[in-house]
């Protein structure tokens, strides 16, 4: 089974906003990160939801309002995904302290884990 658009897309659209507007400077998320951040749609089984949701975020960024910072979201490759405005998302990150090595993004270094992760060191605590 196909699905375009979220039952509700501009429902969804506002939770996928909400939490881009949290990522932080020098930051980036992937599609499919913040689809996992978005719970479900009402009666959407999670794996049914994992095939779409990203391309749903994708979707609600095309279509995000002025105070949505749309440049921090990147496919899961850590690239610019080819469309119109691809050359100003680099500028933007690139504005914001993000290195590119050709055109990807080192995943490990700028991406963000979600809300409540903004101080952790990457390793694993020991206490």
């Amino acid at each position: 089974m196909t699905y375009s658009a979220p039952p509700n897309p501009q429902a969804y659209y506002e939770q996928v906003w909400n939490v881009v507007r949290q990522i932080p400077l020098g930051k980036v998320v992937t599609y499919g990160q913040i689809a996992q951040m978005v719970p479900p749609p009402m009666g959407f089984e999670p794996q049914e939801y994992k095939a779409f949701g990203p391309r749903w975020v994708g979707e609600a960024m095309a279509a995000c309002p002025a105070d949505v910072p749309w440049q921090r979201v990147i496919n899961s490759q850590g690239k610019i995904s080819q469309r119109p405005g691809a050359e100003r998302q680099r500028q933007l990150l690139e504005e914001e302290g993000i290195v590119f090595v050709k055109d990807k993004v080192d995943l490990k270094v700028y991406q963000w884990r979600g809300p409540g992760h903004e101080d952790e060191p990457r390793q694993a605590k020991l206490f």
